[in-house]
């Protein structure tokens, strides 16, 4: 198998979780542990997608004065320390829109970001976001759900866009993933034309990512590191060391 189309972990942090100094040492440590992209996500107050782990996360990195400006500063840090890890940055709609679609997508550029993730602006109708990013030279990275009509799904595969993020299942993330044949159908439906698939939602062990492997081009995980850190809050410095070694399980 090629390196171009060996499976890879793409890892979710929240900026600013639980502080600036442990999540630049959570981004580390994922990356220690094998992640080959970061998904960075900018804390919104009321996320429409996240399970109650991320959720919490982000009303922490909020309550800690985190801002949009102070994740970017964040995000720019981070390819400072690991300038070859690809870096997506994940929020919501109110956030890009707030400043302009296309100044937002000029801020991330500008702080080494290479694709953006924007659940709820869908891509027929996403506010400018993809002409911006392509003006700028970064990927527009839609969401394709198991709750799409086939047809609608079809339409979002024949759009021509290079990466698409599958989510594994309706609903919010976190929660219990099965992944079964209707599963890798959906994936398999939505890789049709070539584009590069990053699925998640409820990734939690080597064992569904070794199931999801040979279907994406990344297994996506984000709760499950998230969850590490709440679970370790009264002894933060076992964070890292317990976040790179789910990585390594996950990647390996």
């Amino acid at each position: 198998m090629s390196a171009e189309n060996s499976p890879r972990l793409m890892a979710h942090l929240v900026a600013g979780f639980p502080n600036h100094e442990t999540s630049l040492a959570v981004a580390d440590a994922l990356v220690a542990g094998g992640a080959k992209i970061l998904e960075i996500q900018l804390a919104f107050s009321d996320p429409s997608a996240d399970g109650p782990a991320i959720q919490a996360a982000c009303v922490q990195a909020l309550e800690n004065g985190f801002s949009t400006e102070k994740g970017l500063a964040f995000v720019a840090e981070v390819h400072k320390r690991h300038p070859n890890i690809p870096l997506f940055v994940m929020t919501y709609a109110s956030l890009a829109y707030t400043p302009g679609i296309e100044n937002f997508v000029r801020m991330n550029k500008e702080v080494g970001v290479s694709g953006l993730i924007i659940p709820d602006l869908p891509f027929d109708n996403d506010e400018g976001l993809t002409a911006a990013c392509k003006k700028y030279g970064m990927e527009n990275i839609p969401v394709a759900a198991p709750s799409m009509t086939p047809e609608r799904l079809d339409k979002l595969v024949h759009a021509g866009f290079p990466y698409l993020y599958a989510a594994l299942r309706a609903g919010i993330t976190g929660q219990t993933t099965v992944i079964d044949a209707e599963t890798l159908s959906f994936i398999d439906a939505a890789a049709k034309r070539g584009a590069k698939i990053l699925g998640g939602f409820g990734i939690r062990n080597g064992e569904q990512s070794h199931v999801l492997c040979s279907h994406v081009y990344a297994v996506v995980a984000g709760s499950v590191f998230v969850n590490i850190i709440l679970d370790l809050a009264k002894t933060p410095e076992k964070i890292p060391a317990a976040i790179e070694a789910k990585a390594k399980e996950l990647s390996e």
